[in-house]
């Protein structure tokens, strides 16, 4: 699959039709179906539907497809592991993948810190930052990781209070959309959701004065809620869903001297930021804060489905048969991870830097270009461009959002709109500079298409 882009019928092509028909008539409503297209296969950032037409991806199916597609190494594992046993209930036995997988992950994570006893805080003593040996719980996915970090901070702490923020999106089931914040749709006609629970702004620096958030912290906690009966603070490092935003370092490092003072667990969803997406291994990195837990999911897999929760062994003390998952831990999901682990280690930190910053100097010229772009932020190969329909007064552009993505797609370029108004760019982190360049033509061209 070579010589991309190339569009050779309009899609939906006769062979997706059928495909679509199919699927309409059979689905679940709920789902959401951005544009026509209906895959066939793929290599490397590049995906083919099934009527002909080859893209270039810059979203990567929601920024799970690290290592691009078909690459020889995971498809080579999943054989392998196929080949040997397709299931055994991690929550009941033992299997060398699994195990190998929880100490690999709990090495590459970010801290987490030992967190004192609230009693022991009474007497006088604080909480001393630094690192700790970690555990780690497989899951099937992202929001599932979510719920049982729920359970974890609520059980540890033994305090029912949780704040999340404006914007959030942590996935589609109940505590996961209690958490979550970024669209009406996806809490519309399910409540009453999980009580207890706090949106609280997020750091902004496109729309929000510096400090903004932090006097809305400091006044929710005057006249709201003790932060001693807080059992954890839940974040994305960047926000993904809700407009892929970057907030100021001192917004996480606020968050995180806040909860070393109180015995608050800092919980870092990293599901979408996570596994070297930002040309670090954590988001949080950059900013200099880490959590308590930590939460992966999307690329962990390379497209297997698997999640995890990781935790300093201080704060995982929920007991035996507690908490539990069947297929969490996969045997086959785990050696995908194994090997995505590796690659991203190799191979793909560093591209992941290199090609994010040949991303960013490209949209900034079109930003320079094209007046509908209001600003540009991002790390690694997480970055979003924020459509306005006028730069002064940065009036989100919606329209502008949905009909850009819809035209790439027929131009051979697959996007995804993010919050009111921007385009997230998370393209797999094989991207290399013909698919960077090629890309940035195709949406120069819709953008002035588009009259932005």
């Amino acid at each position: 699959m070579t010589g991309y882009p190339r569009i050779v019928v309009s899609p939906p092509g006769p062979k997706a039709k059928k495909i679509i028909e199919l699927d309409r008539e059979w689905s679940s409503p709920s789902y959401i179906k951005e544009y026509p297209l209906a895959m066939a296969g793929g290599k490397g950032a590049m995906v083919a539907d099934v009527d002909g037409n080859r893209y270039i991806d810059w979203m990567a199916g929601i920024a799970v497809s690290c290592t691009g597609y078909n690459h020889p190494k995971v498809v080579a594992a999943v054989r392998e592991a196929a080949g040997k046993f397709l299931h055994i209930c991690g929550t009941d036995f033992f299997y060398e993948p699994m195990a190998r997988l929880c100490e690999r992950l709990a090495k590459l994570a970010p801290g987490p810190r030992s967190l004192i006893a609230p009693g022991d805080r009474a007497k006088g003593e604080r909480p001393t930052p630094g690192p700790s040996k970690k555990r780690v719980f497989l899951t099937n996915s992202g929001t599932e990781a979510v719920e049982g970090a729920v359970k974890l901070a609520r059980y540890h702490t033994k305090r029912p209070y949780l704040i999340a923020f404006q914007g959030a999106f942590h996935g589609r089931t109940y505590a996961s959309i209690s958490l979550s914040a970024s669209k009406n749709k996806y809490r519309a006609g399910f409540g009453p959701l999980l009580p207890g629970v706090f949106h609280l702004p997020y750091d902004d620096p496109y729309r929000r004065r510096p400090g903004e958030a932090l006097e809305a912290a400091e006044n929710f906690f005057h006249s709201m809620v003790s932060p001693e009966e807080v059992a954890a603070v839940v974040m994305e490092p960047i926000l993904g869903e809700g407009g892929y935003v970057l907030p100021r370092p001192e917004f996480l490092r606020y968050w995180r001297t806040l909860c070393d003072e109180h015995g608050i667990l800092l919980i870092f969803d990293e599901i979408q930021s996570g596994m070297g997406r930002t040309g670090k291994w954590w988001a949080c990195e950059h900013f200099g804060a880490e959590p308590d837990v930590l939460l992966t999911a999307k690329g962990l897999g390379s497209g297997m489905p698997i999640g995890a929760i990781v935790a300093g062994e201080s704060v995982m003390t929920w007991p035996r048969g507690s908490h539990g998952t069947t297929f969490g831990g996969n045997p086959v999901c785990c050696a995908a991870a194994l090997a995505t682990i590796d690659l991203v280690e190799q191979e793909l930190l560093t591209n992941a830097r290199m090609m994010g910053g040949r991303l960013l100097k490209g949209l900034r010229r079109l930003q320079d270009k094209h007046a509908a772009i209001g600003d540009v932020r991002g790390l690694g190969l997480m970055i979003g461009i924020e459509l306005v329909k006028d730069r002064k007064t940065k009036e989100p552009h919606p329209r502008l959002a949905h009909d850009l993505e819809q035209l790439t797609f027929t131009k051979g370029l697959l996007l995804l709109s993010c919050g009111r108004s921007a385009i997230r760019v998370a393209p797999p982190l094989v991207l290399n500079a013909y698919d960077v360049d090629t890309g940035l033509a195709i949406l120069d061209r819709c953008l002035a298409e588009l009259g932005a």
